[in-house]
């Protein structure tokens, strides 16, 4: 497995695989990598010859008084991780690799699809996440690109990006990963205290009920959100950032449910925020 910190080694890197007609596969991660992360890798892996994946914490997607400073990070087990998953490269630049001293040059989408949901409770985080994959696609020159589903709006944002600046790749999706006890996985679930772990269940228990009241023909949105809320609020210390259901394509206002929908959910227990999601089809 190859280790690159420098743009231009791995750029060129990529660019002699591809001269070769190998098929490059992309999985942006912020390391920290769990099960879910190994998912995406390999996704990826079964669609292309060489699998890339990128450890960096981005530091312009986080907003003032985020976790930035104090994201978990250990690369030596993911590296060791990776090994494990036969990864071909791993990229791993540091901010001043990726972004120079005088950087001023952002991506953007915007439009209710990177408005509402994190996009209102963290603004400019899209904007940093849609630079730093625009950055990656063009350094890494990935034919796909691997993203979870529990990241839903990202996922809808970066497709959007991808769609309308013709990036000539591929974004895949690969379904949420739980714990046995249903809660999603996530780097940030190391945050949580054992109280707030055992409570935080309720997300999952809510996406659920909430999908089956769809399914057996509830419509009404705006009574499927209250009882969404109800659930959640049911534990203690949950205090909820957003319980919504929209369009599961551009994140248009659903009055009733007649098509495939998302329900999603951003969550602190104490100050760790847990995001989540399902999607309905009727």
């Amino acid at each position: 497995m190859r280790i690159f910190e420098e743009i231009k080694k791995i750029q060129d890197w990529c660019k002699e695989q591809k001269m070769l007609g190998k098929k490059i596969g992309l999985v942006p991660t912020m390391g920290y990598l769990h099960e879910g992360h190994l998912a995406l890798v390999r996704e990826a892996r079964k669609h292309c010859d060489i699998v890339v994946v990128s450890i960096f914490v981005n530091p312009i997607q986080f907003g003032v008084g985020e976790d930035f400073e104090v994201y978990p990070r250990d690369f030596a087990r993911d590296t060791e991780l990776l090994e494990q998953e036969k990864v071909d490269a791993v990229f791993a630049p540091s901010n001043e690799e990726m972004y120079c001293r005088d950087s001023s040059t952002r991506v953007e989408v915007t439009g209710e699809i990177a408005e509402k949901l994190c996009g209102a409770s963290r603004p400019g985080h899209f904007r940093g996440v849609t630079t730093v994959c625009s950055k990656l696609f063009n350094i890494c020159l990935p034919d796909l690109a691997v993203f979870g589903q529990k990241d839903a709006q990202q996922v809808m944002v970066l497709e959007k990006m991808v769609r309308e600046l013709n990036f000539p790749l591929e974004i895949i999706r690969v379904p949420i990963v739980r714990e046995a006890d249903g809660l999603a996985m996530s780097s940030r679930n190391v945050y949580l205290d054992p109280e707030a772990r055992k409570q935080a269940i309720v997300l999952n228990k809510a996406l659920g009920e909430t999908a089956e009241a769809i399914q057996s023909g509830e419509r009404d949105t705006a009574r499927l959100k209250s009882r969404l809320r109800e659930i959640i609020e049911s534990s203690p210390r949950a205090e909820i950032d957003y319980a919504e259901i929209y369009d599961a394509y551009d994140l248009a206002d659903v009055s009733e449910v007649d098509k495939q929908v998302i329900v999603a959910l951003a969550v602190k227990f104490g100050r760790t925020r847990l995001i989540d999601n399902r999607l309905v089809e009727v």
